[in-house]
């Protein structure tokens, strides 16, 4: 009887041993592969709750006016709210995720060129977001979004020059206000 219990739990053992194994490498190498697991855990609590009701005004408001100033569907919330997360997530090159919303963005009937715009807006802004404030690339994707026309100040400054040179190049040409130099004299005829 004895030999049987015996022979029993070395199986039941050997049972649970090889998946006890394998489990204990998959959790093992989840955890290398997650990083530290404290710096996951922290995240950044609201110092005030008077700044979190500011925050969630802020985003209400940025809901509105996208609201009132786009016609149509990019206009929506669902449309703003998926589209500027396209648009951050292409930014900081995570594009797996940003087809992934793209996808979503698109079951809701939001117009993909709206995207395209916004994109191309916040690439012309580049130079001026600062990768260190996230705020100064939320703050570009939602005035891009608004509108997606919009150009850099230093650009804007520079446009004029050469649109007004190209209309002058385009434009008849007009006399020269100084007299023309006289005409050479011809030369003298050889004496006989």
């Amino acid at each position: 009887m004895r030999r049987l219990l015996f022979g029993f739990r070395n199986v039941v053992l050997r049972c649970l041993a090889v998946p006890g194994l394998a489990l204990s490498i998959g959790v093992g190498a989840a955890i290398a592969q997650s990083g530290d697991l404290r710096a996951q855990d922290q995240k950044p609590a609201a110092t005030n709750p008077a700044d979190a009701v500011k925050d969630s005004q802020r985003k209400t408001d940025e809901f509105v006016e996208a609201a009132q100033v786009l016609n149509g569907p990019a206009g929506n919330p669902e449309c703003v709210w998926l589209g500027r997360r396209v648009v951050r997530l292409m930014w900081l090159d995570d594009l797996d995720t940003a087809f992934r919303h793209l996808d979503l963005y698109d079951r809701f009937g939001c117009p993909g060129g709206h995207v395209q715009a916004t994109f191309r807006c916040l690439t012309r802004f580049g130079a001026q977001i600062d990768p260190k404030v996230a705020e100064t690339l939320s703050s570009r994707i939602h005035a891009c979004w608004i509108n997606p026309g919009a150009q850099p100040q230093a650009a804007a400054a520079a446009n004029p020059a050469p649109a007004a040179a190209a209309t002058a190049g385009n434009a008849t040409p007009t006399p020269a206000a100084a007299p023309s130099p006289a005409p050479a004299a011809s030369p003298a005829a050889p004496a006989k």
